[in-house]
């Protein structure tokens, strides 16, 4: 009997000691959600983060002490009891920008915190931008360039700021960071697969320029109407993503995307680390017990052979290839390959190869470090494909789940922009961004030219900021005048450009043309117009811009509050965060971002 009652308490003090579901909200000290808070069990590495409602979920036993942390915060640290409900209002501490930052999963001494220079420099590497210039409509009346539905640079540059690092300049893509949001643009309703919507305003940062946007929306395609997919998971295994923010959240994301497969889609894995290997063959996208314990098994460590992952990536998908279907690569990686094929120019060359064969890419980046953006930058433009980086679940939800569609599915593929320029009503032009993405201008009517891809659902716009005719600038610099030729500025028409688009169907090899003029009728900017120039004026400010007119980063929030609308799902609200932390902590341009 004595025996029966020893073990039955023995059971219920294990019972009460067995972790639970601890959930609950953070906020600020205005009741506001605070997305991105770090969640730690004080003393292990078991972490999470609240999403974009300031909501967090983590396993956690009584007695366990949680650490809240979030950059110009003070760190709230809760011992737990009985509650499985735990709410935390964080109070502002603009000290908190020159102490340790608690980052889930993360060694702090490995993170440079603004205003402060002793700790290692990072491995990360950026492809080289030269900001665009204005350029005089008289000598160069066309502007032309390739379409980016990338997003890659915002979520990196959130990863940088939440965690108070400093920005490398070459990191800050403005067309990235503008293309992250969504915007509410009507979807199109002829036979062409995405709708054009133009529209010119006053700039916001400089009243003697004007700002012209150029936008499309992609066509959404139901998910159940998608064809059949092809999908081969190329995952990155080596030593290098051996990291709770790498592989274990890889694995996460794989998982999410893995559940929304259907019975007639097709899944295998190659992975890759000393050398690369097949760990599931194409397998039922119902059979997703299979590809759960292939996804959970996978462990991290050797070195990189990415370009031999990459040629036996596309090797399952040829084998596998369905006709008429979506067949697709999608690579996760830190981007730190270093064995085999490993250079920029090498990595081009091998995925230009694979271009024709009617498979695409996705790029997935993970990690930070040694991430490095510029390999998977152009593996994403050469490879038909396109680029994203998840710096936590929140954002694998967003580009795995919610944008699934557009991630996996093209629409469009390269889809080129030209825009000309009427002399009589513009003297200048300069086009925000893209710099990575501009094209010669033969290059647009040539069908064998790469440009970009438009997923189902995806938005693209383009900024360009214009002097109009008889304004005097500083930006503009005399040149002399033609002798062979003469552009004649005298015009009749209203018309302020025109702006012509080519792309082809997904399966097919010649382009289709669409032409839409824009009238020099400058109009008040609505909600989407404002918050889109938040961003990029953000942007000219992280690169330290000659274009920003000295503009203050309290016109970015102003802008940005103007323009936040019903903000759903809470990406302006954090945007307006993000700017408000560099805000408060920074006291002069060179603690935002390293110099070149």
């Amino acid at each position: 009997m004595n025996i029966i009652l020893l073990l039955l308490v023995s059971s219920f003090l294990n019972i009460s000691m067995e972790a639970q579901i601890v959930s609950g909200t953070v906020t600020d000290e205005n009741n506001t959600p605070l997305p991105g808070v770090n969640v730690v069990i004080e003393g292990s590495k078991t972490a999470t983060q609240t999403n974009f409602e300031g909501k967090y979920s983590i396993e956690a036993e009584e007695g366990d002490r949680l650490v809240f942390s979030y950059l110009g915060y003070k760190t709230a640290k809760i011992k737990l009891g009985k509650n499985k409900v735990v709410n935390v209002s964080l109070k502002p501490d603009t000290s908190a920008l020159e102490e340790s930052i608690i980052v889930s999963g993360v060694n702090n001494s490995q993170l440079r915190i603004r205003g402060m220079s002793s700790l290692p420099p990072q491995r990360e590497s950026y492809n080289r931008i030269e900001e665009n210039t204005f350029k005089s409509v008289n000598t160069s009346p066309l502007s032309t360039f390739s379409i980016d539905v990338d997003k890659a640079a915002y979520s990196n540059l959130r990863r940088m700021i939440n965690n108070g690092q400093k920005i490398p300049k070459d990191a800050v893509k403005i067309e990235e960071m503008v293309n992250y949001f969504d915007y509410d643009y009507a979807e199109p309703v002829d036979e062409h697969p995405f709708a054009i919507h133009t529209k010119v305003a006053e700039t916001p940062w400089n009243h003697e320029t004007r700002l012209v946007k150029i936008a499309l929306q992609g066509k959404t395609v139901a998910l159940n109407d998608v064809p059949a997919s092809n999908l081969v998971f190329l995952l990155d295994v080596s030593g290098s993503m051996n990291s709770p923010n790498k592989l274990p959240l890889l694995k996460s994301a794989f998982k999410l995307l893995t559940s929304q497969l259907r019975e007639e889609d097709k899944v295998a894995i190659v992975v890759y680390a000393g050398a690369a290997g097949v760990v599931l063959p194409a397998t039922k996208g119902s059979d997703k017990k299979a590809i759960f314990e292939a996804i959970d098994k996978l462990n991290a460590g050797g070195s990189t052979a990415g370009g031999e992952g990459i040629e036996l990536a596309y090797k399952i998908a040829q084998e596998n290839f369905i006709k008429n279907g979506n067949n697709r690569v999608i690579l996760a990686t830190d981007g730190d390959f270093n064995v085999g094929a490993s250079s920029d120019r090498a990595m081009e060359d091998l995925i230009k190869k694979q271009r024709d064969t009617g498979i695409f890419l996705t790029a997935l980046g993970f990690g930070m470090g040694n991430y490095q953006d510029s390999k998977l930058e152009t593996l994403a433009q050469k490879g038909n494909g396109n680029h994203a980086y998840i710096d936590s679940m929140q954002e694998a939800k967003r580009v795995l789940g919610t944008e699934f569609g557009g991630s996996i599915y093209t629409i469009a593929k390269d889809v080129k922009i030209q825009v000309e320029f009427n002399p009589a009503k513009v003297q200048a032009y300069r086009l925000i961004g893209y710099e990575n993405r501009l094209l010669n201008d033969e290059d647009f009517n040539d069908d064998k030219k790469d440009a970009g891809e438009l997923g189902s659902g995806h938005t693209v716009t383009a900024l360009y900021e214009i002097i109009p005719a008889g304004v005097h600038s500083n930006y503009l610099k005399d040149i002399d005048d033609l002798k062979y030729s003469k552009r004649s500025s005298k015009s009749s028409s209203e018309e302020l450009l025109t702006v012509k688009f080519r792309y082809q169907k997904p399966e097919g090899s010649k382009s289709i043309l669409i032409s839409k003029p824009l009238e020099a009728t400058v109009e008040p900017m609505d909600a989407d117009f404002k918050f889109a120039s938040a961003v990029a004026l953000f942007g000219m400010q992280l690169r330290e811009s000659e274009f920003t007119n000295k503009a203050p980063q309290s016109l970015v929030i102003s802008l940005a509050n103007a323009g936040r609308g019903q903000d759903r799902e809470g990406y302006r609200a954090e945007f307006i965060r993000l700017v408000k932390t560099l805000s408060s902590g920074s006291h002069s341009s060179n603690d935002l971002t390293e110099m070149d």
